[in-house]
């Protein structure tokens, strides 16, 4: 016994003759080092719309001053961890003598730290407790740190720290943290009993609840509250369990977009301003929510809609999910991969327009069609399995013809069609060969933002840029703008998806695709029902929608036109409450021209050509054909073969030619030698190789092929001349 109280007596003296540490950080150092694990993300205006967790080894919320703490937790803290506070400097003498004591005498290990000892036990690395408790070297130096830090701190702001910054179970430390995640409300709001439970768990952060619950009760006893002892280990036990939940009255208005934007910018603080705007995105949600209670009964379960500044590429709202109505709400579906059906269509148009392989009032036929592929055929159909026949290329993407669509990729070609979807920013995983003229109908899985922001290259007449996510100084510029479409192609494809005449074929003259102001848009259907989208524009916005179900499974009754395009309508609608769209001006190189068609097979009306593409009349092919004669009969490159059954004067080939009321002056000619006139005529066959030609009354040469025909071999002929 004596050895110890010798030990004891020697040891505090040391305190004194120890070497002066280095200086302890001031209150406002610690103070601006703090860091919640949660940052928070901000609207455009400064509202926070969700808190993104950053730090994932502990939980801490805001720094919280002394005056935002519950009265009743600031005294029960007191009571528990440091009664004499107020009196001492640093080190509580008496507590410390009376330990030693007990020490000495029976080996207790009964603490006397103070609350500013714990405190300068966090900030100083070196005297953080270890596993087996600290040296008596370590308990000297934690006393002489404590009466420095008493030096230059106030005891308010000893407090305020201690409170921000200590453990209080799992992985909550702060004060802040605890009374939001554990007790589900703001630390200000801490009643006695809530007080007691959080300062039992200071001294043993992970004790079982009957343990907190006991020494919680001990606590309420001095607070005068024994009475609320009764339902203390009901109350602690749920508290206890609720430690990994989200804080209370944590911001969750885009928590997807929140967690793109920090992804995609680095944030300077623990708050990022982005480009959401929050009174936007919450009428999106209620558009979305309102419109989805409708499909119970269609497997139509979650929606996405991404709105988009056109000039900017800031993105205004984004909803990745309906969050408790969806069947996965931590899932964005804004950035889920889907099958894109028709919505790729407006950009193929384009690709064939700039490229000048068809004009907006070019022919394309609507009908059946078997394309042969390495897979087998492939035989594409329209949506209302019917077909319209000839039909411009104006009507033919208004009303979404898949037929058409399909002739127009043969034209344009797969592979080129993938490079330019690509340049689009869309995911295009595998390459054109893959995907094959199916390409044209939306065989790719793309995602809704990706597909938003390539609409929103056909509203800037072909200028693409990445999306914007963070506002102000630290959000990117446009520097990585590209050209993509030719602006005059982009244009000529908005003024179609704008036109109710045109559309009407397929969707009607009126409907939820109409608004009372100028807008372009396009909707689309994927592969059993399984994805519905709209997407379109006005001169301020690009907005895209996507409904349909986590699962993927096949929604029922749900069309691009009942699913997503109602949602996209009040969106715009919204956004235009105030203020109208015009339609935009054509850019320089649009030339306007009336244009015909023959025989009435749509109305007359001005269209926009690109330079050197204009006509302003359009006939059918098959009209063009009796006019230009061609050969119809025999076929170009045909190789035919000498009956040895049949004597040779009775072998001819009849040479054919597309009708026309002038085909009397057609003259057949045969290696350069007179045959006949008119529509139809006999040619004698020969052996050999032969070139036929067809020319009009003054020799001009209307259509020419080559043939060959196979002779009889010598000894047939032979027997022949016997026989003879």
């Amino acid at each position: 016994m004596r050895l110890r109280i010798e030990g004891l007596l020697i040891a505090l003296p040391l305190a004194a003759w120890a070497a002066a540490p280095a200086s302890l950080p001031s209150f406002e150092e610690v103070r601006e080092a703090h860091r919640p694990s949660e940052w928070v993300a901000l609207d455009r205006h400064g509202e926070p719309i969700a808190t993104i967790r950053k730090d994932f080894n502990e939980r801490r919320g805001e720094w919280l001053a002394l005056e935002r703490v519950s009265p009743a937790l600031t005294r029960a803290v007191l009571l528990s961890e440091d009664r004499r506070f107020h009196e001492h400097g640093g080190v509580d003498w008496p507590a410390v003598v009376v330990a030693g004591w007990d020490w000495a005498w029976s080996g207790s290990t009964r603490g006397a730290s103070t609350i500013t000892m714990q405190l300068v036990g966090m900030l100083d690395p070196s005297l953080q407790r270890p596993g087996g408790g600290r040296s008596m070297e370590q308990k000297i130096k934690q006393m002489r740190r404590a009466r420095e830090l008493e030096s230059f701190w106030s005891k308010q702001q000893i407090l305020e720290a201690y409170l921000n910054m200590v453990a209080f179970r799992g992985e909550l430390r702060g004060v802040d943290a605890a009374a939001r995640v554990m007790f589900g409300k703001h630390a200000y709001g801490l009643d006695q009993r809530e007080s007691a439970v959080a300062v039992a768990l200071l001294r043993g952060p992970n004790a079982d609840p009957n343990t907190v619950s006991g020494r919680a009760c001990g606590i309420l006893a001095e607070l005068g509250a024994v009475h609320q002892c009764d339902t203390l280990p009901h109350f602690a036990g749920r508290w206890l369990a609720s430690t990994a939940r989200s804080a209370a009255d944590a911001p969750t208005l885009a928590p997807h977009f929140s967690r793109m934007a920090f992804l995609t910018e680095s944030a300077s603080g623990t708050r990022l301003r982005t480009t959401l705007d929050a009174g936007l995105q919450r009428a999106v949600l209620q558009t979305v929510r309102r419109h989805l209670a409708g499909f119970d009964q269609s497997a139509l379960t979650d929606a996405a809609v991404v709105v988009m500044d056109n000039q900017s590429a800031e993105i205004l709202a984004y909803v990745g999910s309906t969050g408790e109505t969806s069947q996965a709400p931590q899932v964005d579906h804004a950035r889920a991969r889907r099958q894109a059906g028709s919505t790729l269509k407006p950009f193929l148009y384009a690709q064939a327009l700039e490229r000048k392989y068809l004009t907006a009032a070019s022919l394309l036929e609507d009908s059946a069609l078997d394309v042969s592929t390495a897979a087998g055929l492939y035989i594409p159909q329209n949506y209302d399995r019917q077909y319209a026949g000839p039909v411009s290329v104006r009507s033919a993407l208004a009303s979404s013809l898949n037929v058409p669509a399909v002739r127009v990729l043969i034209l344009v070609g797969p592979e080129r069609f993938a490079r330019k979807l690509r340049r689009l920013g869309l995911p295009l995983e595998h390459d054109a060969e893959h995907y094959g003229y199916s390409l044209s109908l939306g065989s790719a899985d793309v995602d809704l933002l990706s597909l938003t922001n390539a609409y929103r290259v056909l509203a800037q007449l072909g200028r693409w840029s990445e999306p914007r996510f963070v506002s102000g100084t630290s959000a990117r510029s446009h520097s990585n703008e590209q050209r993509v479409f030719d602006p005059r192609a982009s244009w000529i494809v908005g003024n179609i998806l704008s036109d109710r005449q045109a559309r009407a074929r397929g969707f009607g003259l009126e409907g939820v695709l109409g608004t009372r102001f100028w807008t372009a848009v396009k909707t689309g259907t994927s592969k059993d029902m399984r994805d519905n989208w709209t997407l379109g524009w006005s001169d301020h916005y690009t907005v895209g929608v996507w409904v349909g179900n986590s699962q993927g499974a096949s929604m029922r009754d749900v069309s691009g036109v009942t699913g997503a395009a109602p949602i996209w309508h009040d969106i715009m609608a919204f956004l235009h409450a105030e203020t109208s769209s015009f339609p935009p001006a054509p850019p320089p190189g649009v030339n306007a021209l009336r244009v015909e068609f023959q025989g009435q097979m749509e109305a007359a009306r001005v269209e926009y050509f690109l330079p050197g593409t204009e006509l302003a009349r359009v006939e059918h092919a098959h009209v063009r054909a009796r006019r230009v004669p061609k050969i119809v009969s025999p076929v170009s490159g045909a190789v035919l073969a000498l009956d040895p059954d049949m004597p040779l004067s009775n072998q001819g080939l009849a040479l054919r030619a597309s009708s026309a009321s002038d085909s009397a002056l057609w003259h057949w000619y045969v290696n350069g030698v007179f045959l006949g006139k008119g529509e139809q005529t006999i040619w004698p066959l020969s052996a050999g190789r032969h070139t036929i030609e067809l020319r009009n009354q003054s020799g001009e040469l209307l259509d020419t092929l080559q043939l060959q025909v196979r002779g009889v071999p010598q000894r047939v002929q032979e027997l022949h001349a016997a026989h003879d």
